[in-house]
């Protein structure tokens, strides 16, 4: 028994993977350097955690705009 996949269809996925996984490793790639500058901060200074929370939070709005892509492609709201 052969699956068919409508190549169209196909296309719509591999397009809404590579939005999420586009914000998903730009999120990482921020993260990484924000989050290990963040905490020698909070070794000297505690009274900025909540600075540095906020600047770390920052960075997730890539996986949101990513997600929302994501979602729009699935939905045929950017496609034709």
């Amino acid at each position: 028994m052969a699956i068919t996949v409508d190549p169209g269809l196909a296309t719509l996925y591999l397009a809404a993977a590579i939005a999420m996984a586009g914000g998903l490793i730009g999120t990482g790639i921020a993260q990484s350097g924000i989050g290990a500058a963040g905490m020698g901060v909070v070794g000297e200074k505690p009274e900025k955690f909540g600075t540095v929370l906020v600047f770390l939070v920052i960075p997730e709005t890539l996986f949101i705009f990513g997600f929302v892509v994501a979602i729009m492609i699935m939905l045929g709201i950017l496609h034709p």
